[in-house]
């Protein structure tokens, strides 16, 4: 067969048309969502310039469970009792951890190993957070183009995408629930406005409603926030009935989402079986029998069963939880949901006002966050409220919760990001929708388009480019705002400093490194809970307590011991230890660790009021009133010679945060001040002989501190490195019991 251009042309030609046929809008709004992932993306892996570091506390202790994962199987998990975490019990993480995140990126990692990827566990866990901040952008366009199209999709994955706590919650390093707690969110929501939208087929209600149970399901697994999509949905479904929308697609929906949901949480220790007696289960079950009833009484005809059927509906509901009450199997709403609720409630929990994104948040935060969007969010309510289609409803039940409980703690804002997102695609839509129409072809306009006779085509894109101006100028500045968030090293390379050095800070790195080839490999190393996770993860050294604060016996205990003086504070850490575990538990901890930092005035050398030296008033506040665990350490107290009660106002001037002036003070005879000024004295008269500190352990009221503290690290204050004019100081010492050194 002769060859020539014509069949070359031809052949081709149907080669092109075997094509998926695909319009040129699919394409275009394929592009933009590929640009908004790899934007999202890149604008997470940004602090790469710091170097490669988990940031924050809890992404260590996740780090550590997957790798558990990695090395010795998937359930190897199930009976493990971490003996490195809170010395000397270990923390039984069954019951203490949820293991969605760690299955999450074990699984992912193993897969990538199994097709050949060389990658270090660390590396990927680093990496993770970004990966499946980018994709729940990818997620929230379906989830905004189910509610109101593709544009609003796009817009909302863009907002999401550029959300500084979002890229907060999701950039690099920042392996924890949030990182797929977010995604899981979307998805749950996807699937079941997907499985309630009478407009697809009936089959799809059986395949959605069970997607989004096993969304819900995984959700459990992995963030405790989950109970608050899961009171949207039962909010959304309780609306329905009111507002007479009840469908029997809500029913199925609802029952196999929360019948699979709850089925995956009680399979597995964490959440586990109780948590189906929870308060917020038990009101989903309640709207459940309350869609049941709907659907009786839809199908029973006369007036007398519907009476009969909605009094018997109202006595069994009842008697319900009367009888489980009454036997304990109801439970209680965690304290820290309590205080999410009741903003109020949080003020007589030291703990959780230690925190501080568990604080109110400020208007200054929620403008930072939300900035010019909250203009079109407005918006996005008035254009919802005036098309009250169930997607409609369901988004502004999601959007008014979400900023009552963003305003409540500074935490929730990234459960509110999506909301706002999704709420400012809605109003930039609808505002622009008019004048989009206007810039099209036509010759004719109606004339009941008022707008039409002010405004004419050619200046109708006026509007349009300033509502992108605004939207760019609100992501951009200042400094670029996005980026400059973004570009933040993280915590372990700030040097856990909140302010932005020139460089990396290596002190904590070095500290760590140091502890791990330097302490004896059973040490048990004493510290405020903050940093009990890089000890037990970095130092590989067993930590007394850390931010999984389940005991707060032990965590009252631990602010007591660094509010004593050094004699009481002594005879208090000689009690944490357990014999009856064996000869490594038998042993208080011989190795106390503080943090600080100071100014370089290169004279004075004063506290810069960061790490313990701001953080001491919590230790003092935990110690005193964290009620039943403070009665605890007290009969301790009692039982080796202690007085019981300490008074704040003793340490602090009228109760504020304010230390009284007379040196002569509590504050200035605690163990943690000497610590403190102990190291800063060190580094400070390393750094410059002349400086002008005194150490106070130097007198003769202290022997007994120098007698039984040793500062081990760091050898040479000199050593140590100023960013910005401050110093960050991570002390070691070694504790003598029998006063030799």
């Amino acid at each position: 067969m002769k060859v020539n251009r014509e069949r070359i042309v031809n052949a081709f030609k149907k080669v092109w048309e075997l094509r998926p046929k695909v319009s040129h809008g699919t394409i275009l709004s394929l592009s933009s969502l590929l640009i908004i992932f790899i934007l999202a993306l890149s604008v997470r892996l940004l602090p790469l310039r710091w170097g490669m570091s988990l940031s924050e506390f809890d992404p260590f202790e996740q780090f550590r469970f997957t790798e558990k994962i990695v090395n010795e199987g998937y359930f190897s998990w199930l009976d493990w009792r971490d003996f490195q975490r809170w010395y000397p019990w270990g923390a039984y993480i069954p019951k203490t951890n949820l293991p969605g995140l760690p299955l999450t990126a074990a699984t992912f990692y193993m897969i990538i190993s199994a097709l050949g990827v060389s990658m270090a566990l660390k590396d990927f866990c680093i990496v993770f957070p970004a990966i499946m901040g980018a994709i729940a952008c990818v997620v929230i366009y379906f989830l905004g183009k189910e509610i109101s199209g593709k544009t609003v999709g796009l817009i909302s994955a863009l907002i999401l995408a550029l959300s500084p706590t979002f890229i907060t919650r999701t950039s690099l390093g920042f392996f924890d629930d949030e990182s797929v707690g977010v995604l899981a969110i979307m998805l749950f929501f996807l699937f079941f406005l997907r499985s309630i939208d009478e407009k697809r087929p009936a089959e799809s209600t059986l395949a959605y409603g069970s997607l989004s149970g096993l969304s819900l399901g995984y959700l459990f697994l992995s963030w405790g926030a989950a109970l608050y999509p899961v009171g949207i949905v039962v909010l959304f479904s309780l609306t329905m009935i009111i507002l007479r929308r009840y469908s029997e697609r809500l029913l199925i929906t609802y029952s196999l989402t929360f019948g699979i949901g709850s089925f995956i949480a009680s399979s597995f220790p964490r959440p586990g079986i109780t948590f189906l007696t929870s308060w917020p289960i038990l009101a989903a079950g309640g709207v459940f029998l309350l869609l049941c009833l709907n659907e009786i009484i839809r199908r029973v005809r006369t007036t007398k069963w519907k009476i009969i059927y909605v009094a018997a509906f109202f006595l069994a509901l009842i008697g319900g939880f009367f009888i489980l009450s009454y036997l304990g199997y109801m439970g209680s709403v965690a304290g820290k949901f309590i205080a999410v609720i009741n903003p109020f409630a949080r003020e007589g929990s030291p703990l959780i006002m230690s925190v501080q994104e568990h604080r109110m948040t400020s208007w200054s935060s929620l403008y930072y966050e939300f900035g010019i969007t909250a203009v079109f969010m407005i918006l996005g309510f008035f254009f919802a409220a005036g098309n009250l289609t169930n997607q409609n409803i369901f988004l502004i039940i999601y959007g008014v919760t979400s900023l009552y409980f963003a305003s409540s703690m500074v935490r929730i804002i990234v459960l509110a990001s999506p909301a706002i997102g999704l709420l400012g695609g809605l109003g930039i839509v609808g505002l622009i929708k008019p004048f989009m129409t206007l810039t099209k072809e036509s010759r004719f306009v109606p004339r009941k388009r008022f707008y039409a006779k002010i405004i004419g085509k050619e200046f109708s894109a006026a509007p349009i480019i300033m509502c992108f101006l605004l939207l760019m100028a609100n992501f951009a500045f200042p400094s670029p705002r996005v980026f400059s968030h973004a570009y933040s090293p993280t915590t372990l390379l700030s040097g856990s400093m909140p302010v932005r050095p020139d460089k990396p800070v290596t002190e904590w790195i070095d500290a760590l490194y140091w502890m791990k080839n330097n302490l004896p490999p059973n040490a048990v190393v004493f510290s405020w809970w903050d940093y009990g996770y890089w000890i037990t993860v970095e130092a590989d050294r067993k930590s007394v307590a850390d931010n999984n604060t389940f005991n707060t016996t032990q965590l009252a205990l631990i602010g007591r011991i660094f509010v004593e003086n050094e004699t009481n504070a002594l005879k208090l850490l000689s009690t944490l230890k357990d014999p009856n575990k064996g000869p490594d538990f038998s042993k208080p901890p011989e190795y106390v660790l503080i943090f600080t930092v100071i100014y370089d005035d290169r004279k004075n050398y004063p506290y810069a009021g960061f790490g313990d030296y701001g953080k001491w008033t919590w230790m003092l506040r935990i110690a005193a009133n964290s009620g039943g665990a403070t009665e605890k350490v007290e009969n301790l107290c009692e039982s080796i010679g202690i007085r019981r009660e300490i008074n704040v106002r003793d340490y602090l001037y009228e109760n504020t945060s304010v230390i009284p002036f007379e040196k002569g003070g509590k504050f200035y005879n605690s163990l943690i001040y000497l610590l403190m000024e102990h190291a800063r004295c060190k580094v400070a008269l390393d750094k410059n002989p002349s400086a002008n500190v005194t150490d106070p352990t130097l007198t003769a009221e202290h022997e007994f501190f120098r007698s039984h503290f040793e500062l081990i690290y760091p050898k040479r204050g000199d050593k140590l490195s100023s960013y910005g004019g401050y110093i960050p100081i991570v002390a070691v010492y070694k504790v003598h019991y029998d006063g030799d050194q």
